[in-house]
């Protein structure tokens, strides 16, 4: 449909929310107690990694059904700024490193689309007031008195310390320092993705993916790059590897014969030096 019908998932949605046949989305999060992050068996904020719901079940927060379509495409989609750093009191990005990076980016990526003032565009801005010591800058539209700043020596704000907490903040046990994670017992490359591949996917997902895979190694891949995509699946699951060879392979004798018998003597001897 990409080809055929760029606007297709667009207009469905559009269609279908015009019709009054709201979708709707169920959230569910799954939810850690604080001193299970100091010693779970694999690092919990790698994002690459998943806690396994035998652990930590989904629970259901709510739910979110979009029930109107916008009537300005440019004011209410294009200048959305979304941002993980927006986040309500009393929580806060977790020491997921990737997060904390976007904590900075995403924000700092808005203001050089939208403006330093894009959190007054209406879409953006918040129903409650925010205050805070932002102030002039290119389209400035909400007046500010000075000094927005606390603490001051003119009459201005004054800020409270009752009213705030700790923002959901994390102590570090030890130097913060530009290093990978450190390890735990199961934090491997490959222990998740071999369960996924064995114990999540069923016989036909399993067979899709095994397609998915042959149909892109057959793009013009060399011999030497092969071997070293074969190797790493079976990293994931010998099986799966297995099977991803018999497939190429098949595809090449289908395709040249001739072509496939003159690559074994090499491919054997590759195999055996390995």
């Amino acid at each position: 449909m990409a080809a055929v019908d760029t606007d297709y998932h667009q207009r469905d949605l559009y269609e279908h929310i015009e019709s009054g046949e709201f979708p709707s989305w169920t959230l569910k999060m799954q939810i850690m107690p604080f001193e299970d992050t100091k010693t779970y068996r694999f690092n919990p904020f790698d994002l690459t990694k998943v806690w396994p719901h035998g652990d930590y079940p989904s629970q259901e927060v709510g739910r979110m059904t979009l029930n109107r379509n916008v009537t300005d495409y440019h004011a209410q989609i294009e200048q959305a700024a979304f941002e993980p750093n927006n986040v309500v009191a009393g929580t806060g990005l977790s020491p997921d490193k990737m997060l904390l990076a976007r904590g900075l980016s995403y924000a700092d990526a808005h203001r050089a689309r939208l403006g330093v003032n894009y959190k007054q565009i209406p879409v953006n801005t918040p129903k409650s007031p925010v205050h805070s010591y932002s102030k002039d800058g290119a389209m400035r539209i909400t007046p500010v008195s000075d000094p927005v700043y606390a603490p001051n020596s003119y009459g201005g704000p004054a800020a409270d310390p009752t009213r705030t907490d700790d923002g959901g903040t994390w102590y570090a046990d030890g130097e913060m320092v530009r290093t990978a994670y450190t390890l735990r017992p199961e934090d491997d490359d490959w222990g998740q993705a071999g369960t996924l591949v064995r114990e999540v996917l069923d016989d036909a997902a399993r067979t899709r993916l095994v397609d998915n895979i042959v149909g892109h190694l057959l793009n013009g891949v060399s011999e030497p790059i092969l071997q070293r995509a074969f190797a790493y699946w079976r990293n994931v699951d010998k099986n799966l590897g297995d099977r991803i060879e018999q497939g190429v392979r098949s595809k090449q004798e289908e395709k040249d014969p001739k072509a496939a018998e003159q690559a074994n003597p090499a491919r054997e001897s590759m195999q055996a030096t390995a």
